[in-house]
């Protein structure tokens, strides 16, 4: 009777999913497919595997003032497997990453517990990855020949919760830390000290923390409104804001429109400048540990084909994502202005669930 009565949490639903990506943007354009596959096993494991490629043609303003553009390409495998125990799931995830010059394994752990009838989720999570960072020669990665200079080591840890409110509304809080430790900075990126340019120089270790709260609930019959928080601090005195607003909005039975906006600010790292006035154990002009400012506007429209079997489905969606990037102290030293550009993201996908 016990077992009977038990709940279990439900697993993600079986579906393939194909997506193909464009990211344009301050000289760097990204194009590629990902090929996502979910299928459950015996109502109690669910087994997961993504593949997803990058070809990346790079002449940002790092490499064209510093360096040559080059052309790349990255691939990187996405295991999982969702395991039901009563009220509770158990996710384990695998990922590697392989560029000419950069390997990636990162290997995660996540429990997802129901209490309270379903009213409340708190979630618990770990993740533990290894990088090793090699460096082009003559346009030959050091990687090639096994020729890896250095490595860098991340743990991270999450927990949060999820509350239910009412029958609309629900409200989730969620907490991160990391640890990074190695080698933290660009092989190719120079700073500037004195005017002239030299290796940067960054810590050999790194702490962060992020706060994230978010919002969820249907203002209407058929429109949803989501709004999130985030708020980022680390050992390098960086700061960050980030506040996102999204309504969703349901036309008849198979449309579905989404249209968000997102603001992100940021502070200056410790040791970044643009250039150094004062010689400094560290120091860099990496313009992700500048001041900078982004603004993203996105929408999305999903048109689910109709007339299927109540178990199979087939979702097409579009979106698009245009963000504006703007520079306080990271200075375009071909202009002598401060750097800003703006740049676009596209993605066409189409779902399947059986």
């Amino acid at each position: 009777m016990a077992s009977g009565a038990a709940q279990a949490m439900p697993l993600p639903e079986d579906k393939a999913e194909l997506i193909y990506h464009v990211y344009d943007g301050g000289g760097v354009q990204a194009t590629g497919p990902a090929l996502l596959v979910r299928k459950s096993l015996a109502d109690r494991v669910s087994l997961s595997a993504q593949y997803y490629v990058d070809a990346v043609s790079n002449a940002s303003i790092d490499v064209v003032t510093t360096a040559s553009p080059f052309r790349e390409t990255r691939t990187a495998w996405d295991l999982g497997a969702d395991i039901v125990v009563r009220d509770s799931t158990l996710t384990l995830g695998l990922n590697r990453s392989r560029e000419p010059d950069y390997h990636a394994d990162t290997l995660s752990l996540d429990v997802a517990h129901e209490v309270f009838g379903g009213m409340t989720t708190l979630n618990l999570g770990f993740s533990r990855a290894r990088d090793r960072v090699g460096r082009h020669s003559r346009g030959v990665a050091d990687l090639s020949s096994g020729g890896f200079f250095d490595q860098a080591i991340r743990w991270q840890y999450r927990a949060g919760a999820t509350q239910i409110l009412s029958p609309r509304w629900l409200a989730s809080a969620n907490f991160e830390a990391i640890s990074d430790t190695g080698y933290l900075g660009s092989p190719y990126r120079a700073a500037r000290v004195f005017g002239a340019a030299v290796p940067e120089r960054n810590p050999r270790t790194r702490s962060s923390r992020a706060v994230k709260l978010r919002t969820l609930g249907e203002v209407a019959a058929g429109t949803s409104l989501r709004a999130d928080y985030r708020y980022f601090w680390d050992t390098w005195d960086v700061r960050a804001h980030t506040v996102e607003l999204a309504v969703a909005r349901q036309f008849g039975p198979a449309l579905l429109a989404d249209v968000s906006v997102r603001s992100y600010s940021q502070g200056k790292a410790l040791f970044y400048s643009d250039n150094a006035q004062v010689e400094t154990a560290f120091v860099s002009r990496n313009r992700q540990l500048s001041s900078f400012k982004t603004l993203g506007l996105g929408a999305k429209l999903s048109w689910t084909v109709p007339g299927l079997p109540p178990r199979y489905g087939v979702k097409l969606t579009g979106a698009v994502e245009l963000k504006r990037f703007r520079f306080a102290d990271f200075t375009d030293l071909r202009t002598g202005q401060p750097y800003r550009y703006d740049a676009k993201v596209l993605q066409v996908f189409v779902s399947s669930t059986y």
